[in-house]
């Protein structure tokens, strides 16, 4: 988000009615995914893939609204979302200085002919498989995307077909051709109303209800990861804090527009900045340039995510505290990208845990433990990119996670524990030392950068 849209929205709280409010959240999520939506170099791409995750959105509510559930409540919304993506291809029509699209849309009667198709093959599904393998079809197609879109090779092969198919020159095809707004968080979101539909644990939710927990504007585009039993609450009955919010949102442009911009400009650890360093000090400053540059990014985003929530009275979830000072690996993940942490928590580490408990020949407790922390980070990982090194990021801090188990359940017997000074040292140095792996595309690079970090 830029300051005139973080000025946009935050303005828009203190001017809509309090009776008209959630569906004009609503509303505001499905323009916001638009209007977001970075200018891509295929043709129409900046609006074909929105309108995909409205309408992957639209269908996973299909397919896990409660059965007693009446059609009539929902109608409402489905028709407003359907008048706002055609209202929305209607800006080809608009002067692009005040369109509200990244590039001028498609042709109307195309966009609706693809809505059409769209509902076709929702009920398709629905007549034609049961409710269980309708589920398990939209977590297989939502995975199958979110591999499509991570792994650099295979997006940068669907951008040539798709160059292709609008006559565009096929050699300039890159993955950045793909870059789809929010859908690592959105699709992170789906998958969590999925699986508790499959448990049973998701509330019967609107049409209304659902697309606006998905896309709200606010943690778009980057988080946090909110639990929707959580979120309705507050949508069905908002209290604002204006102060609290205004607060926030101060508070994370400083940490944004101001340390981290700053630090991106004078220190970045790049392909580029990294072959220029000739001494080991340079490595480390730029080292802990990125850590902290990354730091205030991140956090500065969420801390504006969640001050414009509590202006329209949504109270999002905390993503950071404090992660830089924790004295162990273990409390620093649960202080650095919290809702993401729980997230692979509660889906990834527990059932993967369970599973390997209740085979026939059981593995001893430490190698449950390793290969359920190793699959954990390694998701986390991945889901930033699919690359060897967002890989072995995740197997850094598996690893390191699974040491301080050993170690905690050790010393513990002994009643010994680190110097916390040191223990803060230690642990410190371990992340900013593996965000050598994250911030590097290649591994050659990384490599070349920790030989500089010890004289090499």
């Amino acid at each position: 988000m830029t300051l005139s849209t973080i000025l946009i929205f935050s303005a828009g709280a203190f001017v809509i009615p309090q009776r008209w409010r959630s569906w004009m959240l609503f509303a505001l999520s499905v323009i916001a995914i638009y209007w977001l939506q970075p200018r891509l170099s295929i043709r129409f791409a900046d609006f074909i893939l929105p309108t995909a995750a409205l309408g992957l959105t639209a269908a996973s509510w299909w397919f896990t609204r409660a059965e007693d559930q009446s059609i009539r409540q929902s109608l409402p919304a489905l028709l407003l979302l359907l008048a706002l993506i055609m209202g929305m291809s209607l800006m080809r029509y608009i002067d692009a200085d005040y369109r509200l699209t990244p590039s001028r849309p498609p042709q109307p009667l195309m966009v609706a002919a693809g809505l059409a198709a769209l509902v076709l093959m929702i009920v398709l599904i629905t007549r034609t498989l049961q409710r269980q393998y309708q589920l398990w079809l939209m977590l297989a197609g939502i995975i199958a995307l979110f591999v499509l879109l991570k792994a650099e090779p295979l997006a940068t092969e669907i951008s040539r077909l798709w160059r292709g198919q609008t006559g565009q020159d096929r050699t300039l095809a890159s993955s950045v051709d793909l870059a789809w707004l929010g859908f690592s968080y959105i699709a992170f979101r789906l998958i969590h109303t999925l699986r508790d539909y499959q448990t049973g644990k998701l509330p019967s939710l609107t049409l209304k209800d659902y697309l606006t927990y998905v896309m709200f504007f606010p943690s778009l585009t980057a988080g946090p990861i909110d639990r929707v039993e959580r979120f309705v609450k507050d949508y069905h009955a908002p209290s604002a804090d204006y102060y609290a919010g205004l607060q926030r949102i101060s508070i994370g442009i400083f940490k944004k527009f101001v340390i981290a911009d700053s630090l991106a400009y004078g220190l970045s650890l790049d392909s580029v900045d990294v072959m220029q360093i000739h001494h080991t000090a340079g490595y480390w400053v730029l080292l802990y340039g990125y850590a902290f540059r990354l730091f205030f990014d991140f956090s500065g985003y969420t801390d504006i995510a969640i001050g414009i929530g509590l202006l329209f009275g949504i109270r999002l979830p905390e993503n950071f505290n404090n992660p830089y000072l924790k004295t162990n690996i273990t409390a620093f993940w649960q202080s650095w990208h919290i809702t993401l942490s729980n997230w692979v928590r509660f889906y990834v580490f527990m059932p993967f845990s369970r599973w390997m408990l209740k085979r026939r020949v059981k593995p001893s407790a430490a190698m449950v433990v390793l290969m359920a922390q190793l699959l954990t980070m390694i998701m986390i990982g991945l889901w930033h990119g699919i690359t060897i090194n967002f890989l072995i990021w995740g197997v850094w801090h598996g690893i390191g996670l699974f040491i301080h188990k050993q170690w905690t359940d050790r010393t513990r017997k002994w009643d010994f524990s680190l110097p916390k000074s040191l223990a803060w040292f230690v642990t410190f140095h371990y992340v900013v030392i593996g965000w050598v792996w994250f911030a590097l595309p290649s591994m050659d690079e990384s490599l070349h950068v920790l030989a500089g970090l010890v004289g090499f």
